[in-house]
């Protein structure tokens, strides 16, 4: 489905000043980073809270609402998925682009800026599909989805484009990830309900996927409570679980492969003031840094900054 129109549930805002409250720094810490060698991080968090944390642990950057996908991008604006809108926000919190979930349908989750300056939103719901909106605010892409429940809040969760123009979207309980290309073809089908993973029994629902440079796909399993690295086959190529993170796992939900090869997870359903909201994981499994916070729930998270250095433009969400 290929597509060129004009809705009126897509508001550019360019010229009108539509400002939100924005909070920088003045809180005091949120939380606690927490590493032996001293790794420190600034990060997108969207979840109970949609803000900006620095490396010293206060809020650099916030508007109001939860969130449940975003980016910072490479003009310091942030794009984000609330209140079923995506919305461009500039650091002054002027929201400058806006599209709006269409009213047949029931969430909106994914939002994804792609190289070619389309915002890429996943709608859920009686037509779930995935949208490429134009910088001018045009529909271009329209590509049904093929989930396996009528639930809405069940149907997919953070899709991505790949290099090739074809979509990765993780389905939750069909226990797959599945590759459509634009006109909703499916392509390939990752399972996660592979016996060596526990089967259907373990609840492997998968989240987050995201290509790696090298082709595998690293999967984040929600209920599961792992995150599995698959070859192009579909075969268990690495996994991480609670018996190699003395139980750090708890409903993962976001992660981010970083360029030193470590990989972030969030554990949005984590409850345990003394384990972490996100940690980060090496290729051997050892936990070298963690983010603990009493109140701050991270569903997705995008790791910005390390040591006062960028690493944006080479790590992979």
């Amino acid at each position: 489905m290929y597509r060129r129109r004009k809705l009126s549930n897509i508001a550019l805002l360019a010229g009108v000043a539509m400002i939100h409250p924005v909070l920088r720094g003045h809180e005091g810490p949120v939380g606690e980073q927490r590493s032996e060698s001293g790794i420190r991080h600034s990060f997108l968090v969207t979840g109970s809270i949609t803000a900006i944390v620095g490396e010293d642990n206060t809020i650099q950057w916030r508007v109001p609402g939860r969130s449940r996908d975003g980016f910072v991008l490479a003009n310091g604006n942030v794009l984000v998925s609330i209140a079923n809108e995506a919305r461009e926000y500039t650091r002054a919190g002027e929201v400058v682009f806006r599209y709006r979930l269409d009213p047949v349908n029931k969430e909106l989750g994914t939002v994804v800026r792609l190289d070619s300056g389309n915002t890429m939103v996943v709608e859920r719901g009686p037509r779930p599909r995935i949208l490429e909106i134009t910088a001018r605010g045009t529909i271009e892409v329209d590509v049904p989805l093929q989930p396996d429940t009528d639930n809405a809040h069940m149907q997919t969760r953070m899709a991505r484009k790949l290099p090739n123009g074809d979509y990765l979207v993780p389905h939750l309980l069909g226990f797959a990830v599945k590759q459509y290309d634009r006109s909703g073809k499916v392509k390939r089908v990752i399972r996660t309900d592979l016996a060596e993973l526990g089967g259907r029994k373990a609840e492997n629902w998968p989240f987050t996927a995201i290509q790696l440079n090298s082709g595998n796909v690293l999967v984040n399993l929600t209920h599961g409570n792992k995150t599995v690295e698959f070859d192009r086959v579909g075969k268990v190529a690495w996994r991480v679980d609670n018996r190699d993170v003395a139980g750090r796992f708890s409903d993962p939900c976001g992660g981010q492969r970083l360029p030193n090869g470590n990989t972030v997870i969030c554990s949005y359903g984590q409850r345990n003031p003394a384990k972490p909201r996100a940690f980060e994981v090496t290729r051997d499994k050892r936990v070298v840094w963690e983010f603990v916070s009493p109140d701050i729930g991270l569903h997705e998270i995008h790791v910005i900054t390390t040591n006062g250095k960028s690493i944006t433009a080479n790590s992979l969400k």
